[in-house]
């Protein structure tokens, strides 16, 4: 038997935008689903923010989105929520991380660590924060 893990990334409006982001940076597939795709639209305002979506690699990233409907409660940017993203590659890292950075809030410069060939966090343009590290051989 097989498990995998996928972060699950909750949004108010910016679903779509988000994952559009995350494909620009990982490349791979997008799938978007609206409320009014699934029939599910409770609110008119809110019929084409996203129910569900994903981007998903054939490198093996992938990660789930959708916009929380203004009926429910949200805070974002607590910290309950990062996305680490973990390769064997210090250059395929970097790469990511300057796809994530623009307009991101730097927590830790992307840089050698003691447990780590290359480390950093930062909190994108939509508070989302993402840790990313090269793994030791």
């Amino acid at each position: 038997m097989t498990i995998t893990t996928t972060t699950h990334l909750n949004f108010r409006g910016d679903a779509r935008a988000a994952l559009e982001l995350y494909r620009e940076v990982f490349g791979g597939e997008i799938a978007l689903v609206t409320y009014q795709d699934a029939h599910n639209v409770q609110d008119p305002a809110e019929a084409e923010q996203i129910m569900w979506g994903q981007v998903q690699t054939d490198a093996g990233f992938h990660v789930m989105a959708y916009d929380v409907p203004a009926r429910l409660p949200y805070e974002p940017g607590v910290n309950s929520t990062f996305v680490s993203v973990r390769g064997t590659d210090p250059e395929e890292i970097a790469t990511y991380w300057k796809g994530l950075s623009a307009g991101a809030t730097v927590v830790q410069d992307l840089a050698p660590a003691g447990w780590s060939a290359l480390y950093g966090m930062l909190r994108d343009r939509f508070g989302v924060v993402w840790v990313l590290d090269v793994a030791a051989a």
